[in-house]
């Protein structure tokens, strides 16, 4: 039988297929649920503003037309701060919870230790989630019938992409908030693309990326601070034609940051989006190819 916590999150993703694929790509977004159990805001401390600040908000519907150029989108329902998938599954703070980790749980991470594992101690502007310990079972039952599902039907799309197509590329879709990332020069960062130190991608693929979106106006900076999570490192792997690149968007370009509400340019941005990429796979299907960018 399963738990009450599917039943609140149904479904606990949602995968928009096109018509029919007809472009390797798969694009994720595993940060922009918005779906906040009754039981999971009385087990906290804070308010539910407080809570979404972890929130990649709005990013689906960022990329929510990719669909149209002929790519699956996967979105999870539940929010980060319950449950991340951006972390290995069992990274876990042991101090979180009544009652005793599996041996196998990653307990001594970086991530961890900052209080953003698998399932998060805070949010991301330091404030604690939890008015008292977890006991460990909810823990692993999120893990269970959240996050193993979510990632079952996630290798699912790669390696059906990857089968029909001779290669795929993951787009992991986020957002960071604004007073994140700076140039060395003082000036913002609209979007930083992580490709984990070229090992998740290759190059080139990235570059027409950045291309693309420079070429739209935007400042684009490369893995600082963010290099990719668990989902950029584990499903890149290029010298088996899987790439996968992480893509980060400033907040205060679409939304405002306090209320949580969309700005007028959230359209425009969303447009942008779609047309960068509608210009990376028209270069990838004219002159290149992503067989020919996988030798470089």
């Amino acid at each position: 039988m399963r738990p009450a916590i599917v039943d609140e999150f149904d479904p606990p993703f949602i995968v928009t297929e096109p018509s029919a694929q007809t472009i390797p790509f798969v694009f994720n977004v595993p940060h922009a649920g918005a779906v906040y159990p009754a039981a999971f805001l009385a087990a906290s401390r804070l308010d539910a503003i407080a809570l979404r600040r972890s929130e990649d908000a709005f990013v689906d519907e960022l990329f929510a037309a990719m669909t149209e150029l002929g790519a699956p989108l996967m979105t999870a329902r539940f929010p980060r701060a319950y449950l991340d998938l951006n972390r290995e599954p069992y990274e876990l703070d042991s101090r979180m919870f009544d009652g005793r980790l599996p041996p196998f749980s990653n307990t001594r991470s970086m991530r961890v230790a900052g209080g953003l594992g698998t399932i998060p101690r805070i949010v991301a502007d330091g404030q604690e989630i939890y008015r008292t310990r977890l006991h460990v079972e909810e823990a692993l039952q999120r893990i269970e019938w959240l996050y193993k599902p979510y990632h079952r039907t996630l290798r699912h799309l790669v390696r059906h992409t990857s089968q029909h197509f001779g290669h795929a590329v993951l787009i992991d879709c986020h957002s960071m908030p604004s007073s994140s990332v700076s140039r060395e020069d003082g000036a913002k960062a609209d979007i930083v693309l992580g490709d984990r130190y070229g090992t998740s991608c290759a190059t080139l693929l990235v570059d027409l990326v950045e291309a693309a979106l420079r070429g739209r106006g935007y400042t684009v900076l490369r893995n600082k601070p963010y290099a990719g999570g668990f989902i950029t490192e584990h499903y890149g792997e290029p010298a088996l034609g899987r790439h996968a690149l992480q893509i980060e968007i400033n907040r205060a370009l679409y939304m405002d940051e306090r209320s949580m509400q969309r700005k007028p340019g959230f359209a425009v941005l969303a447009d942008d989006l779609t047309q960068a990429f509608a210009q990376v796979i028209s270069e990838i299907e004219g002159e290149l190819t992503i067989r020919s960018i996988a030798a470089e």
